[in-house]
């Protein structure tokens, strides 16, 4: 019998080639050069824009070129998510400030003080479930309202603006940013060619990406970051009259986030960081709180401020439409299985509820179709997906839905259609579709639109409020999006790609693109001024808003040695002080001990946002020790500075400075255990990690 591993090594012998030979898949290599673009069966397609009724209509379910592109898209990963896999989530509660029905039919919202279960999922993007948290990326920001009517989805980011203004283009937008398929590499990172090649080529991006390059792509913690409905929705009260509207989740923890050194160590020291801190955070009953805003607009508004509302790559500046707060949520338990919970949480932008409506916005559009065909695919096809207990609505489901995979209720009507007379007519068809604030607006148009495949014109401005978000930074976080882009486009092997970029950064700001093109050795450019302005606006930058509210539970490294009782007795009362500011102090020493909690060897200066020395340490920087790396005590303290923590002693643990020689200031020093706590707290308020960097001459 010929088989097994001899029965392949004699016909490869007899095929003329050799064992381990791939010649044999030939003729199936596609290399995609010089050709167009086709459907699965070979009809050459434009894909890159779907089908509307009209430049700025709906998009239209017809287009099967969309659909298949978005059905094959779907199905690419399994079983994770294809996007936004690495995530974490939370349930809480939300509360509303008023009686808001003059706007919504939405019952969560109809009643001051009425509060709804929520659950929350943040993620990453574009890595995988295995992939570190501090990822520079988008952070998505999905919340789900189990409210009495129904469940109501607002599948969000933590920034207000997305990459691209159609659906078709989002699987383009995820090959390019995903690990580059014959090497799967680099992970839950955009700093490859692909990514800025598409993002050079596809100047709707542009917005976003300066957004990720500053604060926003690396939250200190998810409680410390905003989130946003980045879509124009309607709200629809009972009489049928609409208002337009974008979401605003203000976090009242304060934003804050961490540099990037800091944030790659840190993937490296603990790579599950933000989730470790959420749950932390709530399990200690430092409830993380969020106030739910609202900007209001009329539907004629809709290219109003210069820009079309449809468009999500735009964001509408406070000074043109305020903010009004409608209610908060709280996060107030953690999940009991994940698994069961966050990674089988199903979010929908087509889960709404009486008084939500949509926009014709064409990603929106695309989402309503995409966000349920992932969901059938990732739960191996079963449409039940939506029994499963965390996405189930805690009211009554009934309708004529039958069977299928997974289903876990047991139907006793066996008149499952309507119209019928069998069982009285049940279920009744609710007259909720037009007026009576769901689920259409009856103010939505299609008129005489013809089918086409184009950009609206009011999309096309793809680099004035890029321009308005640059102006907005203050010079310290200008600062980071250049050395963000800077290590960015150091790792990109394409000299034209890089030309690329910098020629669409210099449509936005001449200085923006040469400060980025002197660190790649590349020629300075010429202004490009078209779209350039010096507009600005409040509420982008994620240390603008002056002091953090609160710092219950940061994190503070006391180092001390266990060669010395005094170092040891005075570390205690250093942690007593902090302890009682509502901080969580952590003892570092050669070895565990009594009241120690953390060695030289395993610590670091990434796990704490301060760090404190006691008196009687100088040996500890002086010498060196078996029982830990060289030179580690003062990498600690050097590293610490660096990353802007607030950094102090008491006594003679000053001279822990002399070996890092740190510029003074924002250096707390003191003789009292209590004074120490007091600086190092207002310091963690206040201090900014941006006074430690050196700016652009």
């Amino acid at each position: 019998m010929d088989g097994g591993a001899s029965g392949i090594a004699k016909r490869a012998e007899g095929s003329g080639k050799l064992p381990g030979d791939d010649s044999f898949l030939d003729g199936f290599v596609v290399d995609d050069k010089d050709v167009y673009t086709t459907t699965d069966f070979g009809t050459p397609v434009n894909d890159r824009t779907s089908l509307k009724a009209g430049k700025r209509g709906p998009t239209l379910l017809e287009d099967f070129v969309y659909r298949t592109k978005l059905l094959r898209f779907d199905r690419e990963r399994i079983p994770e998510r294809v996007v936004h896999a690495r995530g974490a989530g939370a349930h809480g509660y939300f509360e509303s400030y008023a009686d808001w029905s003059n706007v919504t039919a939405a019952s969560f919202l109809g009643k001051a003080g009425k509060q709804t279960p929520v659950f929350l999922r943040f993620s990453t993007v574009a890595g995988s479930r295995g992939s570190p948290d501090l990822a520079r990326d988008v952070h998505g920001f999905a919340l789900r309202f189990y409210t009495d009517q129904g469940n109501y989805d607002i599948v969000g980011n933590n920034i207000p603006v997305f990459f691209i203004q159609d659906a078709m283009q989002f699987p383009d937008l995820v090959h390019s940013v995903k690990p580059q398929p014959d090497r799967e590499i680099p992970q839950a990172a955009t700093a490859h060619d692909t990514a800025w090649d598409f993002f050079s080529q596809t100047p709707s991006t542009l917005h976003t990406l300066l957004w990720a390059l500053s604060g926003h792509g690396i939250p200190r913690s998810f409680r410390h970051m905003d989130g946003f409905g980045v879509h124009t929705f309607r709200f629809v009260n009972d009489e049928g009259k609409s208002k337009l509207i974008k979401y605003h989740f203000t976090n009242k923890q304060g934003t804050a986030s961490l540099v990037w050194p800091e944030a790659q160590a840190l993937n490296g020291k603990n790579a599950d960081s933000h989730r470790e801190d959420l749950w932390n955070a709530i399990a200690a009953g430092n409830f993380p709180e969020w106030e739910v805003g609202v900007q209001i607009m009329d539907e004629e508004d809709v290219t109003r401020f210069g820009f079309d509302l449809l468009d999500p790559t735009k964001f509408v500046p406070v000074e043109y439409v305020p903010i009004t707060p409608i209610g908060k949520f709280v996060l107030n338990r953690n999940v009991r299985n994940y698994f069961a919970e966050t990674e089988q949480s199903m979010f929908c932008p087509g889960h709404v509820v009486r008084g939500i409506d949509f926009t014709d916005d064409p990603l929106l559009q695309g989402r309503l179709f995409s966000y349920v065909d992932t969901h059938l695919h990732r739960n191996l096809g079963s449409p039940n997906f939506e029994q499963i207990p965390i996405n189930r609505p805690h009211v009554p489901v009934h309708n004529n839905a039958r069977d299928g995979a997974g289903q876990h209720m047991i139907h006793t009507n066996i008149y499952a259609y309507s119209e019928n007379t069998l069982n009285g007519g049940a279920p009744f068809a609710a007259n909720q579709t037009r007026g009576n604030g769901f689920f259409t607006a009856p103010a939505r148009r299609v008129l005489d639109a013809a089918y086409l495949r184009e950009v609206s014109p009011t999309f096309m401005d793809y680099w004035t409020q890029p321009r308005l978000f640059w102006n907005s930074l203050p010079k310290e976080e200008q600062q980071m999006v250049v050395n963000a882009a800077r290590f960015e486009l150091s790792n990109i092997q394409s000299t034209k790609v890089r030309q690329n970029v910098l020629a669409q950064f210099n449509r936005i700001s001449n200085e923006l693109a040469n400060r980025v093109a002197v660190a790649l050795g590349l020629p300075q450019l010429g202004p490009d001024p078209k779209y350039y302005h010096n507009n600005k606006t409040v509420g982008v930058s994620t240390f603008g808003r002056g002091p953090l509210p609160s710092i219950i539970g940061f994190k503070v490294g006391i180092m001390a040695t266990t060669k010395d009782s005094q170092s040891l007795s005075q570390a205690k009362q250093i942690s007593d002080a902090l302890t009682a500011k509502g901080l969580k102090p952590t003892v570092i020493a050669e070895t565990l001990f009594d009241g120690v909690g953390a060695t030289y060897s395993g610590a670091d200066a990434v796990l704490f946002d301060a760090v404190v020395v006691a008196d009687n340490t100088k040996e500890v920087f002086t010498k060196g020790s078996s029982l830990y790396p060289t030179g580690r005590p003062a990498q600690i303290l050097r590293d610490a500075f660096n990353y802007g923590k607030p950094v102090g002693a008491v006594g003679d643990g000053k001279s822990g400075f002399d070996s890092v020689k740190p510029d003074q200031s924002g250096v707390y020093f003191t003789n009292s255990a209590d004074d120490l706590a007091n600086k190092i707290a207002e310091g963690l308020k206040t201090f900014k990690f941006t006074d430690r960097f050196p700016l652009d001459e």
